[in-house]
């Protein structure tokens, strides 16, 4: 066949088909003999050994494979969609135009593309594309099986790229469409992130953000990203402190700059909510949870609170799911998912924190120690009210939405609060709460609210939630309680004090009590967890109310160090190698090896002070002073001289031990200074502060272990470096070396003394 110079071959040659033999060859050997495009493979032709229901779900060469069977507007429909699904963005060439006068056949056959004298080089692709599609839509009809290469072709055309098939190195990954050459950092999959623009229907009477809103989007952004990870329905199980720093309100205009609440502030703000799992344990995960708010206006970007949820997945019929583990990426990925088994080892013990200070503190009330001849009898602030559970009130689960509930017990607990003070409260704390079932569309959920006990500034308005499934009904099924704490502010935003309380006889007092502990627990807890660390003080009293959040501040000091991302090595000397970490004020050590012993073992030996002059050379004793439990203990530790004080250093010292949550996880041991009542400051000694410190256990396989050693440097410690920063001092390199001796000397005997227990 003859073309003319500077063209293909006739338009005819473009038709594929077999002939009366039932051959293709006459087909392939035209499209090869076309001199502008790259040669075809053989085509070659199978029976079609996909079932009809599976098409859909088959990639796009298989597709083509299965689909000789399908009418050709279905596989016209089909080719649309998975070649526009690929990003091309290239419009499907429109069907054949009639006949006009003064058109050659090709501009008949292809509308879209440039006559032939006027084709340019960007139109190219295009052209070429459309006829690898007519090809595509010959063959298939003509139930000739489509090579994978070919495919690959036609659509790279339609992305602009006119290059032949390439084969693809071994272990090198497709392109995705629209790629960039330099793509922005990877996101963790399970985040969320929720802006709500603050209406008037989401006010209170102040024109502020309602606190029930605000719960139910933070608990339906937390759902969300629970299920993103779970890939299941997940259900609400409980929900840490939550502590509101600020209310989603505006200044008025007005020069003393106080609050109107007839202006509709806070209206028109937006209300920014994230939400991701921080980890994922057997069948639970924690979800952390920021809320800020926008003024649109100004651009000011303020923080309203943060807080912790614990979600479970849940499978059918209600049962557990065990969750795949999550792998932080980023260095506070990495500091929240360490400190999460902390946060939850919390929670585990909150009932038995305060019941153990209910025991140890005294029987006496409020009431006795001070004048309450003023005060407001408890059942005059009772409030009782009934909710139907109708299906806006649910979740995409049928239960009923946990916000929702929220919402309900936060508007009880708010006109509860309004009967003591006769004025409008305003919410600034929930206690740590647990759901213990679920309640369903049709339920009958009774709210129960009534102040517990009025502090100078403060109350608190415990609150319950039942259900029940009919009118008639007797028994009730408690759903969940909660405890909100209010405050009242004045003209300059500053609490009023508030009348007393007096409790009811029995079950009253016994929530008045247990209202002052929670109290107790609640600001030892912002004191010692809440603020950051660099802003905890060096030395914290320890009492019966503090004890676990002390435990907890220890440990996550700990493991917050050992997150960090910018350590640096300062110099390795045989197995021992020191790292340096240079932040705010704090100058940080980092001392590891490997030592051939089971890490189990390591963490029992180095866990027991008073066998650690055995081979540091600082310390000359160290006496237990209490057993707190089985993970947390009380040392008195006295060290050797400094070489410009003339009496030795004293220490008074809390170590927590914690075992592996997961695999993958360290043994821990962390050291923090605190004060105990028993054991001032005495003139004999220097009294010494450690911020912290402590060691990790890695264990890199059943006989080996990575032993680390971590210390906030304090003036005190720096003494003890002989050389310069940068370098390691003979002073840690001899003490860890004989840190090794110790653990591979009583490797055996810690076997033995095992054997006997």
């Amino acid at each position: 066949m003859m073309s003319e110079p500077g063209r293909g071959p006739h338009p005819r040659s473009c038709s594929l088909g077999r002939d009366e033999g039932g051959s293709s060859t006459r087909s392939a050997a035209l499209l090869a003999a076309r001199p502008c495009l790259p040669p075809l493979p053989r085509l070659c032709s199978q029976p079609d050994t996909f079932p009809a229901a599976s098409r859909a779900k088959l990639p796009a060469p298989a597709i083509f494979q299965a689909s000789a069977d399908l009418p050709s507007a279905t596989l016209r429909k089909v080719l649309r969609d998975r070649i526009e699904g690929s990003g091309g963005g290239v419009r499907w060439p429109r069907p054949r135009a009639p006949r006009q006068p003064g058109l050659d056949a090709r501009a008949r056959r292809c509308p879209d593309a440039s006559p032939p004298s006027q084709a340019s080089p960007q139109h190219l692709p295009q052209m070429l594309s459309f006829f690898w599609l007519r090809c595509l839509l010959k063959m298939v009809k003509g139930n000739i099986i489509v090579p994978e290469d070919i495919l690959s072709f036609c659509c790279n055309g339609l992305q602009g790229s006119t290059s032949p098939p390439r084969a693809r190195e071994p272990g090198e990954r497709e392109e995705a469409p629209g790629a960039m050459a330099s793509p922005s950092p990877a996101r963790n999959p399970t985040e969320v992130q929720m802006s709500q623009l603050v209406l008037p229907c989401h006010t209170n009477h102040r024109g502020e953000l309602s606190t029930g809103q605000l719960l139910k989007w933070i608990d339906t952004a937390a759902c969300l990203s629970a299920e993103r990870h779970a890939g299941c329905p997940c259900v609400t199980a409980s929900m840490d402190d939550i502590y509101f720093e600020h209310t989603i309100s505006q200044p008025s205009a007005s020069p003393a700059g106080q609050r109107d609440g007839r202006s509709g502030l806070g209206v028109g703000q937006v209300v920014n909510i994230k939400a991701k799992v921080n980890r994922a344990f057997n069948s639970s995960m924690e979800v952390g949870i920021q809320v800020s708010y926008e003024d649109l206006c100004s651009g000011k970007h303020c923080s309203i609170c943060k807080a912790y949820a614990t979600f479970v997945a849940q499978g059918p019929l209600g049962s557990k799911v065990r969750l795949k583990p999550l792998t932080p990426q980023t260095e506070e990925e990495k500091i929240e998912y360490s400190i999460a088994a902390e946060r939850r080892r919390m929670r585990l013990v909150h009932k038995d924190t305060l019941k153990d200070l209910l025991t140890h503190s005294p029987q006496e009330t409020e009431l006795e120690t001070r004048d309450g001849s003023g005060a407001v009898p408890a059942e005059r602030t009772r409030v009782e009210s009934v909710e139907l559970v109708l299906p806006p009130h649910a979740n995409h689960q049928g239960n009923t939405f946990g916000g929702q509930i929220m919402a309900w017990m936060e508007n009880v607990a708010t006109i509860a609060a309004s009967r003591l003070c006769h004025a409008h409260p305003t919410l600034r704390a929930i206690e740590m709460f647990h759901f213990r079932g679920p309640s369903q569309v049709g339920d009958r959920l009774v709210l129960k609210a009534i102040v517990n006990n009025a502090f100078k500034n403060s109350m608190e308005v415990g609150v319950s939630a039942e259900a029940y499934g009919q009118e008639m009904s007797v028994s009730r099924r408690h759903i969940n309680s909660a405890f909100m704490t209010f405050v009242v502010l004045d003209q300059e935003g500053q609490p009023r004090t508030l009348p007393m309380v007096a409790p009811e006889p029995g079950d009253g007092e016994r929530r008045y009590r247990e209202a002052s502990a929670r109290k107790k627990i609640r600001l030892d807890r912002k004191y010692v967890v809440s603020c950051k660390q660099t802003e905890v003080p060096l030395s914290v009293p320890w009492d019966q109310s503090n004890k676990v959040y002390l435990s907890y501040n220890n440990v996550s000091a700990l493991k917050m160090l050992v997150a960090k991302a910018n350590w640096a090595l300062a110099r390795e000397k045989e197995k021992v190698r020191m790292y340096t970490l240079e932040e705010d004020r704090f100058l940080s050590f980092r001392i590891e090896m490997s030592v051939c012993i089971p890490a189990g073992r390591a963490f029992s030996l180095l866990s027991n002070l008073r066998r650690r002059h055995e081979w540091d050379s600082h310390y000359i004793s160290a006496e237990l002073v209490q057993k707190v439990d089985d993970d947390d203990m009380i040392y008195h530790v006295v060290s050797r001289k400094l070489r410009h004080e003339n009496k030795p250093q004293d220490f008074v010292i809390l170590a927590s031990r914690r075992k592996p949550c997961s695999k993958g996880d360290p043994y821990v041991v962390a050291f923090r200074s605190v004060t105990l009542p028993t054991h001032p400051a005495r003139a004999e000694f220097t009294r010494g502060e450690t911020l912290c410190s402590g060691f990790c256990i890695w264990p890199e396989s059943e006989e080996m272990s990575k032993v680390a050693y971590y210390n906030q440097a304090m003036p005190g410690y720096l003494n003890y470096v002989t050389t310069n920063v940068a370098g390691l001092s003979s002073d840690i390199c001899s003490t860890f070396e004989a840190c090794e001796k110790f653990l591979l000397k009583n490797k055996e005997d810690l076997i033995s003394r095992l054997q006997d227990f």
